[in-house]
């Protein structure tokens, strides 16, 4: 893991990295091909800053990325002061991931503002629902969304090319039990959501913040399950997944001892991957550096 109008012929802004994913914008700015200044190394490197600083400006204002597309920053949430389990990443969006959500987010994205309360199962006349929260480049969803189309999914992610890419494989597919949420899940959990409102929760692959000093950021705390519990119907099952050993036991730990989840494994441990979770490119990825990926399915009690 598992953190929103501009002219459409704006470039993107160079990539940086992080540890997690969220929302980045496109910059503008002249070129070294400009007529009224020099061509050159010099011109490049002011394009370049006059490009950072306008990016810098428009996540300030929280504009979208591209007209009528996720905001880049839906809540606010530069303004709250919480530990998060999401850091910033830029990332290039491709000439296909722009066009899905130009032509799609007005009819199955939306943004997690905290300022209105949705009827998950209005957004999918009337199928059950299930969030998940993180769901990279949108593959897997995807899969289980063509697989399984009397299941509405709530995807819940920060990353504008993954948003992307998965409306448009949703699209290709004929999917339409899909909507993509941008923003803070604690935010849609906390704000935005009613009470029993779920039928699952899915969070695979999660960030697991591997150094012992970030182990607070890790999104599977007691803390989070607390604001899970109320919107899960009894029986609604929570779904985690990781290949990280460490945050494997430690999510075992965490919702063992939660008095409102109750392990579905008999053994009282992790559970066998369903068939309908899809082995995902990350997954295998790590499979093939000797991982072990470890399911954990427990029940809302």
């Amino acid at each position: 893991m598992s953190e929103q109008p501009l002219n459409p012929t704006t470039a993107p802004a160079p990539e940086a990295t992080a540890e997690a994913a969220t929302v980045t914008g496109s910059a503008t700015g002249s070129t070294a091909a400009d007529a009224t200044g020099p061509a050159g190394p010099a011109a490049d490197e002011a394009a370049a800053l006059r490009a950072a600083s306008f990016e810098r400006a428009r996540r300030l204002r929280q504009e979208p990325r591209f007209p009528g597309g996720p905001a880049a920053d839906p809540a606010g949430s530069h303004h709250e002061r919480r530990i998060r389990s999401f850091q910033p990443r830029r990332s290039r969006v491709t000439t296909g991931q722009q066009d899905a959500l130009e032509r799609l987010w007005p009819k199955w994205g939306m943004d997690i503002d905290g300022n209105r309360v949705l009827d998950p199962a209005d957004l999918f006349d009337g199928l059950p629902v299930v969030l998940e929260i993180g769901f990279g480049m949108g593959e897997a969803t995807a899969q289980m969304a063509a697989d399984n189309p009397g299941t509405g999914i709530l995807a819940v992610d920060v990353h504008t090319p993954g948003q992307g890419n998965l409306l448009g494989l949703a699209d290709r597919a004929g999917s339409t039990n899909v909507r993509v949420a941008n923003g803070d899940a604690v935010i849609l959990l906390r704000e935005m959501l009613p009470p029993a409102s779920l039928d699952g929760l899915r969070v695979y692959f999660p960030d697991p913040w591997p150094k012992a000093r970030h182990h607070k950021r890790r999104l599977i705390q007691p803390e989070f399950l607390d604001l899970v519990a109320p919107v899960l119907k009894p029986g609604a099952v929570i779904h985690c997944a990781t290949d990280w050993e460490p945050y494997a036991e430690q999510m075992l730990e965490v919702l063992t001892a939660h008095p409102r989840f109750e392990n579905t494994a008999a053994d009282g441990g992790y559970a066998p991957r369903p068939a309908f979770r899809p082995l995902t490119r990350f997954e295998g990825q790590g499979l093939d550096k000797g991982h072990v990926v470890h399911d954990l399915l427990f029940a809302r009690v």
